[in-house]
Formats: C-alpha cells, structure tokens, sequence
C-alpha cells in the first residue's frame, strides 16, 4: 500500500501538542515505543514539505495506547487533538479566513457549517488527507476517506481519537465556547469504509 503524507509543519504540529499534554520525557518516551526514536529532539521542520508519512502517524497513536493503555491512551491524544486545534489555528487561520472578524459574526450554524468546510480545506489543500462534509438535520458528518490517524491500523473500537479531539476544540472555539456532543461512528482500522465524525449541531450546554 503506498504510504501519504502530511506537510513536516503538521507533524511539527502534533509533536508539539503532545508535548504540552504528556511533557517532553513523555513524547520520549512514546517516540521510543514507537520506533522514532530520530524526532526525538528533532521535531519536524516548520514547512509544507510533504515529508511526515500517514504511517509515521498511526505508530505515535498506536505507541500512546501500547504505554498508558486503550483508555488511558484515548485520554492523551483527545488532550492531544485538542492541543494540536490551538497550534494550528495560529499557523492556518489566517489562510483559510476563521480568524477573520467576518466570520465571527456570521449565526452560530453557519459559523460551525463554514468552519468545518474550512478546516477540511486546510487538510485537502495542504496533506494527502483526504475529508468530505456532509449533514442530516441534527449532525454534521466529518468523513475522511483517507485518513492518517488510523492508516494500516487494525482495532476493535474506532480509533481515530486525535481527530475527535481537534473538532471538540474546533467547536468549542467556534461556537463561542459551547459544547457538542462528537463521536466516531465508523472507522476504516474496525473495518469500515471510512472514518466517520459525527457532531451534533445543537450544543449541550
């Protein structure tokens, strides 16, 4: 199977969340368990060169489950997925327009209807990832249909964590702070065709 990539600036990305959540002697440790042992100290560079493989990516989640457990490890890349909205949204915002004032002020439906389109556009545009929006009347539906969080994995339960974890915060951020409910329905590592995200769009709180 050929392998995809995202740009090094994502992977820089990722390895920097994850150091805000499990600290560096963490991310050591988990790059260890994975057999990358030669990012530790050596992030990826800060660029759009597509050098940081779908595979590269899979080990790191596969390793966080390996060392804190299935639960455990589902915790650190939610935190992880969280984090990784946060570091993105500095270095893409301006590009795809949601730090404009503009799209602050636009309803709250068509506000989290065009920032989904819009994060999917950074992943479409930028990676070899590949993502699709789609709705019913009460959820939003983030499908991936090529999908490096889970790439050549093979779990019981869905297993694409860290892309639920960017979307809670994506939300959270765009809705002014609300929360939403989000789930992964399917998810091609259990089987399915592609990775499935459903988001409610009424808020819970």
């Amino acid at each position: 199977m050929p392998d995809y990539f995202y740009p090094e600036k994502m992977g820089r990305i990722i390895c920097l969340a994850m150091e805000e959540v499990i600290g560096r002697t963490g991310l050591n440790a988990v790059l260890n368990q994975a057999g990358l042992s030669e990012l530790i100290d050596n992030y990826p560079q800060n660029s759009f060169d597509l050098k940081f493989s779908f595979h590269t990516l899979a080990q790191i989640q596969h390793a966080l489950e390996q060392l804190y457990g299935p639960r455990g490890g589902r915790g650190v890349a939610l935190r992880t997925g969280r984090a990784c909205f946060r570091h993105g949204l500095r270095e893409f915002g301006s590009l795809i327009g949601v730090t404009e004032l503009a799209f602050r002020l636009k309803p709250q439906e068509i506000r989290l209807r065009d920032g989904a389109a819009s994060f999917a556009q950074v992943f479409n545009k930028f990676s070899d990832q590949r993502v699709r929006i789609d709705e019913t009347p009460a959820h939003f539906l983030w499908i991936i249909e090529r999908c490096p969080v889970c790439w050549e994995r093979h779990t019981i339960e869905p297993a694409c964590h860290l892309a639920v974890g960017l979307l809670q915060e994506a939300l959270h951020w765009a809705s002014g702070g609300k929360y939403f409910n989000i789930e992964e329905v399917q998810c091609v590592a259990r089987g399915d065709q592609q990775c499935l995200i459903q988001v409610d769009k009424q808020p819970t709180e």
